[in-house]
């Protein structure tokens, strides 16, 4: 199997491609995006969260493109094994490279497994010379209740055609990268 096939195989397992439409939901109060979540076959939840920046990215200004959301914990295993082999870094320059927009979400809570300032964030960014189109932080895991991320290890299958389709089967149990008791059980 060719480098490139094996890379667009790693993609369809461990991102959720997402053609996004419609308006944007701003991180809020938490009753008002309990509602809000990910289903197969219906729209995918949009959101604007904060990048290391400071600066808001709205999904929503990305309509009509494809997206791949990529929660991380720099602490976690797997995450590790993809960044030091290079894979994630290759992946995320060919997918940027033919116009999709890649962005990386940290939802680990201040005090809990993963949690990195922005600086912090842009520093792992630049020393491990990722490729994101920008890092977002998600600190009371809002974003990642949305779209089922309760671990870095949480697979989904892509998609490219309408409508937006969100992850479809949980992934196998770890510890790593699990949500504080602020979110909502991780059952995976």
């Amino acid at each position: 199997m060719s480098e490139f096939q094996t890379r667009r195989r790693f993609l369809g397992h461990t991102s959720a491609a997402i053609l996004l439409a419609g308006v944007a939901t701003r991180l809020g109060p938490r009753a008002a995006l309990a509602a809000v979540q990910a289903k197969v076959g219906e729209p995918a939840p949009l959101f604007t969260a904060p990048a290391t920046n400071g600066t808001p990215v709205s999904v929503a200004s990305y309509k009509r493109k494809i997206v791949v959301l990529e929660w991380t914990n720099h602490e976690c295993p797997y995450v590790r094994k993809h960044y030091e082999t290079g894979n994630m870094q290759a992946l995320q320059r060919e997918a940027t490279g033919q116009g999709v927009v890649w962005l990386t979400l940290i939802s680990s809570a201040k005090g809990e497994q993963g949690y990195v300032t922005a600086a912090q964030a842009d520093e792992l960014t630049a020393s491990r010379k990722a490729a994101p189109t920008a890092v977002l932080l998600d600190e009371p895991g809002v974003v990642g209740r949305m779209y089922g991320a309760t671990n870095t290890s949480t697979r989904a299958p892509s998609t490219t055609s309408p409508p937006p389709v969100a992850p479809t089967s949980p992934a196998p149990a770890t510890t790593c990268g699990r949500r504080s008791s602020r979110s909502a059980p991780a059952s995976r």
